[in-house]
């Protein structure tokens, strides 16, 4: 029997499950909460779990699924270093302010690149490349490097490689290795931002082996990358970039893994977020353009997920006119706070007791993350009041405001920077109060829901009906709009009225509107996350779908984790010269000119699909299968012969992760 040891670490909670890969059979499973300020100890805790109730002996394989890199470009973590631009126009970048795009602002313009054909433009200036080398080695964690034009001829990058390598041991990351596609700027972005990562995901997998070694674990570790299958941990330390988006990919393996669907909506709901994927054919659909995270546009090819800002720890708020508000922010539920902090419910309790409702009241703030930069004084005080316990908003308010009219500013300056946390009500206290969910102390929630209902002139059960049934229409709402994104591009809800009025009609069977709506969702939704069978059943309903929640969908993850398996990509290039012929094949290290193109291909094929075996194996594969897909491009001129503009021919290996041997 073959077992494996799947790990996911998501924003609020660590799951690890342990699973025999030849069947899916889930042998045990765990979950612990997250731990921020070192991940390292949540997933020790959720293995010990694991493996209380599991198999100890004979695991064969672990996977780790992260959103350490998804979050350390998000906040904008990331170790010093320095990118080299190879043939770049400082000008142009400086003109369109793309210099904002590179991820660093240590850039060093370095003459040399290629044109398109990728034919030289400039010699290399190995004497500026080195020079600014040396420079930096005292003061960056590692060097990025991208030519102009390496996507077609990487040898300028390859050169600057080599002599990084001359003078430091420092990791170097080129970026014909990440990408092939052209775009000079996102290359550049995508290099930058890998060279920030690899110090950050080394530690993490330092951490996780040394965890491993003390429970004496001596299984491979494997990491989940954003389109869903496996590399070794080695490789991920080089290209941390490529585990972008490596929940939501676990998140849409595991959907297939546990329903066995192949044509299916996998929607995650989770503590922070909700992830919604797209699975053809049992695998998530990639996007075609690369991951934009944080804001970066990458030329990652990873998973195409649609992620919005609600989950059970989802912030709910009563506006003046009494609406309720769900999201997108995330706070520590109020039962969960009184259950680490139990002197905190006498003080809500007296907070129920005032008349006059004011927004906050049913908030608290808890001291966060250590703080190493220098803080204000009147930043300091606060963090003396958390030290000892927490402190309700209105609390502090009322002590702090007179000295300090800024405070509110401050405190949302402070939670951004993680050294404060906020504690109010959330979906995950509602289940608490109607009993649909119960983990952790049940008195706060009816508090804060009282609080809140009273707002509404509602009563408590009333109030936290209305609060499932908004999370329920939210994530319907969240499917269509991810729906019409594949289609149309991304709907403007707020911009089009009519549309909005619509989708209203549709998914809270509005018995006032004149105008009957309905939506339906031809493919079936399969629900993952703990919270799932309290909001997806009556989101199924509005979108009139399937729905599965299978079982295990709790820790579908690190499931997906476990059960997925090594992928590697290729893409090489046969572009036509003047007037057509000869061809020029572009391989990833150097030129090739043929006249006959079929020629070309089978001289790609022959020379690609041995590298790619290689790569796969390098990667974590026992042995790979190699498929190459084959894209002529032509365009129609009217009253002539259609023009071939080139050839694109993506290789791609799959094969099983090699594991440990039984002993």
């Amino acid at each position: 029997m073959t077992i494996a040891l799947g790990i996911d670490t998501g924003g609020t909670y660590t799951d690890a499950v342990i699973v025999n890969s030849q069947t899916g059979e889930v042998l045990s499973s765990a979950k612990s909460l997250t731990t921020r300020r070192d991940l390292s100890i949540g997933v020790k805790k959720a293995i010990l779990a694991a493996l209380e109730t599991g198999p100890k002996d004979n695991l064969s394989l672990v996977a780790l699924s992260t959103t350490l890199a998804t979050n350390a470009i998000t906040e904008g973590h990331g170790a010093p270093v320095c990118l080299l631009l190879i043939g770049y126009d400082r000008k142009l970048i400086q003109q369109y302010r793309f210099q904002r795009e590179l991820a660093t602002k240590d850039v060093v313009y370095i003459s040399g690149g290629h044109d398109i054909k990728g034919n030289e433009v400039a010699p290399l200036d190995e004497k500026a490349a080195r020079q600014a080398i040396q420079q930096r080695i005292e003061r960056v964690s590692a060097f990025a490097v991208s030519g102009y034009f390496g996507a077609y001829n990487p040898t300028h990058e390859l050169k600057v490689r080599k002599l990084i390598n001359t003078f430091t041991d420092l990791p170097v990351t080129c970026g014909h290795e990440l990408s092939t596609r052209l775009n000079s700027i996102r290359r550049a972005t995508t290099v930058a931002l890998n060279a920030r990562l690899i110090p950050i995901i080394q530690d993490l997998i330092a951490n996780v082996r040394s965890v491993l070694q003390e429970l004496a674990v001596k299984a491979p570790l494997m990491v989940v990358k954003g389109d869903g299958s496996l590399v070794r941990a080695e490789w991920a330390t080089q290209r941390p970039i490529e585990t972008v988006l490596s929940g939501p990919a676990a998140s849409a393996m595991g959907a297939f893994q546990l329903a066995g669907k192949k044509d299916v909506w996998a929607v995650d709901v989770g503590g922070t977020t909700t992830d919604i994927v797209e699975l053809k054919q049992g695998r998530p659909k990639l996007n075609p353009d690369g991951a934009n995270i944080g804001g970066w546009r990458t030329m990652v090819e990873a998973v195409d997920v649609h992620t919005i800002g609600l989950g059970g720890d989802s912030h709910i708020r009563c506006d003046d006119e009494k609406q309720i508000h769900i999201g997108p922010k995330r706070v520590v539920p109020l039962c969960k706070l009184v259950s680490e902090y139990p002197g905190v419910l006498s003080e809500l309790r007296r907070l129920s007791e005032v008349r006059s409702f004011y927004p906050g009241v049913d908030q608290f703030l808890i001291i966060g993350k250590k703080n190493n930069t220098r803080i204000s004084d009147k930043d300091a005080a606060v963090l003396n009041l958390l030290q000892s316990k927490p402190q309700s908003l209105a609390m502090l308010v009322s002590k702090v405001i007179r000295d300090d009219p800024w405070l509110t500013k401050r405190l949302q300056i402070m939670e951004e920077a993680g050294t404060v946390q906020r504690a109010g009500f959330t979906p995950t206290d509602a289940l608490h109060v109607l009993n649909r969910f119960q983990l952790w102390d049940t008195r706060a929630s009816e508090v804060g829901a009282q609080l809140l209902a009273g707002r509404l002139a509602l009563s408590t059960t009333e109030f936290c009906e209305k609060v499932v049934q908004r999370v329920s229409t939210q994530l319907a709402a969240s499917v269509v709009t991810k729906v019409i994104e594949e289609k149309i591009g991304p709907p403007n809800w707020d911009g089009e009225p009519t549309a909005k009025a619509l989708l209203e009609w549709a998914l809270n069977d509005n018995q006032t509107a004149q105008l009957g709506c309905r939506m339906t969702l031809e493919r079936p939704i399969v629900a993952l996350g703990a919270p799932v069978e309290a909001y997806m059943p009556q989101s199924a309903d509005k979108l009139h779908t399937q729905l599965f929640i299978p079982e295990h969908a709790e820790v579908a993850n690190a499931i997906g984790a476990a059960s997925g398996g090594v992928i590697q990509r290729i893409l090489v290039h046969i572009r036509p010269l003047e007037g057509g012929s000869p061809l020029r094949l572009h391989l990833p290290e150097g030129l090739k000119d043929f006249s006959d193109l079929q020629e070309a291909v089978d001289y790609a094929n022959a020379h690609m699909v041995p590298r790619i075996e290689a790569q796969a194996q390098r990667a974590g594969a026992k042995q790979a299968e190699v498929k190459m897909n084959r894209v002529d491009k032509r365009a129609k001129v009217r009253g002539q012969e259609d023009i071939y503009l080139g050839t694109e021919l993506t290789f791609v290996a799959f094969g099983r992760p090699s594991i440990a041997r039984s002993t």
